[in-house]
């Protein structure tokens, strides 16, 4: 076996410090890895295997003593050793500061920093697809005689599963707890995926995030946010747009548009310290809405907003009018194994506070008067865009769950913002209302965005904007805990 010379583990009771022996150990490894697989490219014979580790971070306790009950994370359940693998830990330097001084904080332990046992797979070795920053191993004339399998190790789909997150995850005899709810790997595999979909690289994503099914909000959003940098706005970086086309504030612009739309383009309005906002058009169907937040979530954002329309369900309710979800059937089926639907999907205080508070501030109504233009009610999603000619059972059944709008997304990002302990709300608007006679025509359809998109979209952003406001331990909810959770947020 081939590996760089071993580094020993280190007891650390400075997060700072913690965090820098974790980037000395990815970037010697990856590095390493990088060296063996390019002399590999041009021929060096490899008769032995080549490996590299991901590092770790380790806490170990011997007590049942409870903590800050009103704590949701930063802590471990019970006594024992927990452990988890790291990756790029330059992207994610501020969160494992975080994270490490929340443990070494509330235990009053050092934590340990080391050499793990997961392989780092070459594919990962590289920021960007392996295929592109070695396409000469395509090349026919490739000196290559030996199968890469037989000298790196590769992504293994069986160790990249949520597991941990699901509830199913079994621990092996003698092996650590988890610290964390993904693995090295796992965060990877993701990061990669979010480059391939949104055309942006995971550095420039923030930690509150918009999802639409609407180009107009993004042309809206992309309009505001250039606005605000070139009107030189405080506490704003930079406008990141697919293609990692990038708006500084002043004007100046770098990068390349893309030649091609990627499938869920993203927009970044980026803020020191990750405090900005991401929007992200997932387009339509329950399945981009599963795939996007099951790779956002490695991000661990602190807030995930829908912002979309819907059919409303109700005659009382006009073109226009808002729904703020408090309740989902899920009749989507994407999440249906990973998250049985006898699982409920609560509504959380903060996200609907936050939500209504900034739909009162936009529209200047409120109380009583606020229930003119927004219902709160139970949202459907279905993975039918032609539901209602589907018969009449689906009208049946949307009747008794007291439905008061539908769509094909919503359901999907909020039970997955619950199944991996990201802070989720939704906030529709009605576009349709086709059990009422009033289907989305093309007329109808530009006097209805014209008069909504920019106030729905304005009513987004405030609401995030309340909630960077509010501490970071109350907006992650103990609602979205498990009974033995990891310590890491």
């Amino acid at each position: 076996m081939q590996s760089p010379p071993s580094i020993a583990t280190e007891s650390f009771t400075d997060a700072g410090l913690a965090v820098a022996r974790l980037e000395e150990i990815y970037e010697r490894n990856t590095k390493f890895l990088r060296d063996r697989f390019e002399a590999y490219v041009n021929g060096e014979a490899i008769t032995t295997r080549v490996r590299a580790y991901y590092p770790f971070v380790r806490l170990t306790t011997a007590t049942h003593a409870r903590l800050d009950s009103r704590l949701s994370y930063g802590f471990v359940a019970g006594p024992g050793v927990h452990e988890t693998s790291v990756t790029r830990p330059d992207l994610f330097r501020s969160y494992l500061t975080e994270q490490i001084g929340l443990l070494i904080q509330n235990h009053g332990l050092p934590v340990e920093i080391g050499e793990s046992a997961e392989p780092i797979p070459i594919h990962f070795a590289y920021r960007r697809d392996i295929n592109i920053e070695a396409a000469i191993t395509t090349s026919e004339n490739s000196p290559i005689t030996r199968s890469l399998r037989d000298a790196f190790d590769v992504p293994d789909l069986a160790t990249m599963d949520d597991s941990i997150a699901d509830g199913t995850f079994e621990l092996q005899s003698g092996a650590p707890e988890p610290l964390s709810l993904f693995r090295a790997a796992r965060v990877d595999y993701s990061l990669r995926r979010l480059y391939h979909y949104t055309g942006t690289d995971p550095e420039h994503f923030q930690n509150f995030v918009i999802f639409t099914n609407y180009q107009f909000y993004v042309d809206a959003f992309a309009q505001a946010c250039q606005q605000r940098l070139q009107s030189g706005e405080a506490g704003l970086d930079a406008f990141v747009a697919p293609g990692n086309l990038i708006m500084r504030t002043g004007g100046a612009t770098t990068g390349d548009a893309p030649a091609r739309t990627p499938q869920m383009p993203a927009f970044h309005l980026v803020a020191p310290g990750y405090r900005g906002i991401t929007l992200i058009n997932i387009g339509t169907g329950p399945s981009n809405a599963r795939n996007v937040t099951d790779h956002v979530a490695v991000l661990r954002p602190h807030a995930w907003l829908m912002l979309g329309h819907c059919a409303g369900l109700r005659n009382t309710q006009r073109l226009g009018d808002y729904v703020l979800a408090h309740g989902y059937v899920r009749e989507d089926h994407v999440l249906d194994r990973e998250l049985p639907l006898w699982v409920p999907i609560p509504a959380l205080a903060e996200m609907q506070v936050a939500l209504e508070e900034a739909v009162e501030d936009v529209t200047g109504l409120e109380g009583f008067e606020l229930k003119r233009l927004m219902r709160t009610g139970t949202v459907a999603s279905v993975d039918n865009r032609n539901w209602e000619i589907s018969g009449p059972e689906v009208i049946r059944r949307l009747s008794q769950s007291r439905a008061v709008a539908l769509d094909m997304e919503s359901a999907a990002i909020a039970a997955n913002g619950y199944r991996f302990r990201v802070p989720y709300g939704t906030l529709l608007c009605v576009s349709d209302k086709p059990l009422h006679g009033e289907i989305k025509l093309a007329g109808m359809a530009s006097e209805f965005y014209r008069r909504r998109v920019g106030q729905h979209l304005e009513i987004g952003l405030k609401a995030l904007e309340r909630l960077k406001q509010q501490e970071s331990e109350r907006l992650h909810s103990r609602k979205l805990r498990s009974f033995a959770e990891v310590a890491f947020q």
